[in-house]
């Protein structure tokens, strides 16, 4: 089977990317190794930047999203015992975020191109990426019991960092820069309606905490927890202490979330990776192929969704015009924002969270900090900014 593009991997990335390059007349075929139940309800993040909203939108995968997303004009930042609400469309010219998990958006995007769109094959392993530098690149996979090749114009590796498409990228050719952190999240699902209209991050001395959503009946939640953290070390009724405690106001001394049944609890632990280039001959890297990101930020899928639109943009022209311009600038387009990405969930994470080894000195330059951004409209639109979405490619 041959394709002008193959896409390996069946997450948001490479389904976008097939719907991009299907409305611009590319034909693609998507490689995804896992069955479409596991692929429709893994849990990943569930905040999209104003501009992911627009390009799905634009893709024709917006329908279901206008009707069941949470739009969230605002943050609330709650530190020395004190809430804060940053206002995004006043901040920004009018951007918001949406609340919109990421196993709709896929359950979304897998319809769309099971209804009109390329070949889409689940379990499909790919075990190898070859001839990433001429002009006829091969992948090698296993589905349905046979191996196959599908040979391509191009490869985009969407398979996250432990897919195959990033190690087809030489070691000697490829730079990795990284920071891990000293530091998880313990993440619940649960059956509790959302006291709050907004994400409320908090900083506190016993660590920090995050409050989000997935529906007006489903509550998102997130304590910060040392490395190595075994959730079965923190019951219900810990979890749910430990939050309230770390959500309190001075002004508001009753305030306590709504509890209720806990469906799922996991431990994330925290880092940032990005290698580079992001292009080796005719295979292209996007999302987490490429970078990862600390979840403080929300970036992960949107920084993914990016680089869709700029590799779309790209193999669009190179096929209508025949021009490799886009191409060779894929990789330094996508890395500027990127790193701007990284920076904004960096400061996001530092500043947010109680490191190990923290001195009350540094305690004290994080309030500092929280208090510039709520008391100086720059700082204040500085982080809207970012938190909304930079411009795409």
């Amino acid at each position: 089977m041959h394709t002008t593009v193959g896409i390996i991997g069946g997450g948001p990335a490479g389904l976008l990317l097939a719907r991009l390059l299907h409305r611009a007349g590319v034909d693609s075929v998507v490689l995804e190794s896992r069955d479409r139940a596991y692929v429709e309800r893994r849990q990943r993040a569930g905040i999209l930047e104003q501009g992911t909203v627009d390009v799905l939108r634009a893709a024709g995968a917006g329908a279901r999203l206008d009707r069941e997303g949470l739009v969230h004009d605002g943050i609330e930042l709650r530190f020395d015992g004190r809430a804060h609400r940053l206002d995004f469309p006043a901040l920004t010219g009018g951007r918001r975020v949406t609340v919109y998990a990421q196993t709709e958006v896929v359950k979304d995007l897998i319809a769309l191109q099971l209804a009109d769109g390329g070949p889409l094959l689940f379990e499909a392993e790919v075990h190898a990426v070859d001839g990433a530098d001429t002009d006829r690149p091969a992948v090698r996979y296993t589905h349905e019991g046979r191996e196959q090749t599908l040979t391509c114009d191009y490869v985009v590796g969407c398979d996250g960092f432990h897919g195959v498409a990033r190690t087809a990228v030489p070691e000697h050719l490829r730079t990795t820069y990284e920071r891990t952190y000293p530091y998880s999240w313990l993440g619940i699902l649960a059956e509790a309606p959302p006291v709050y209209d907004e994400l409320i991050y908090a900083h506190s001395p016993r660590g920090f905490a995050l409050a989000s959503m997935r529906t007006p009946a489903v509550s998102r939640l997130y304590l910060q927890v040392t490395n190595g953290t075994d959730p079965a070390d923190w019951p219900d009724e810990r979890v749910w202490d430990e939050l309230d405690a770390r959500f309190a106001l001075d002004a508001e001394p009753d305030w306590r979330l709504e509890r209720g049944p806990v469906t799922q609890k996991a431990v994330l632990p925290m880092r940032s990776w990005v290698t580079e280039p992001m292009r080796h001959g005719r295979l292209l890297l996007a999302g987490d192929a490429a970078h990862i990101v600390p979840p403080t930020g929300a970036k992960g899928l949107n920084l993914a969704v990016a680089d869709v639109v700029v590799v779309a943009r790209a193999l669009a022209h190179r096929v209508d015009t025949g021009s490799d311009e886009l191409l060779e600038a894929y990789s330094a387009t996508c890395l500027r924002r990127v790193w701007r990405a990284e920076h904004f969930s960096y400061a996001m994470t530092t500043t947010l969270h109680a490191d190990p080894d923290q001195s009350p000195f540094d305690t004290r330059l994080q309030l500092a900090q929280l208090d510039r951004i709520t008391a100086s409209p720059h700082a204040a639109a500085e982080l809207a900014d970012n938190y909304t979405g930079l411009p795409m490619g």
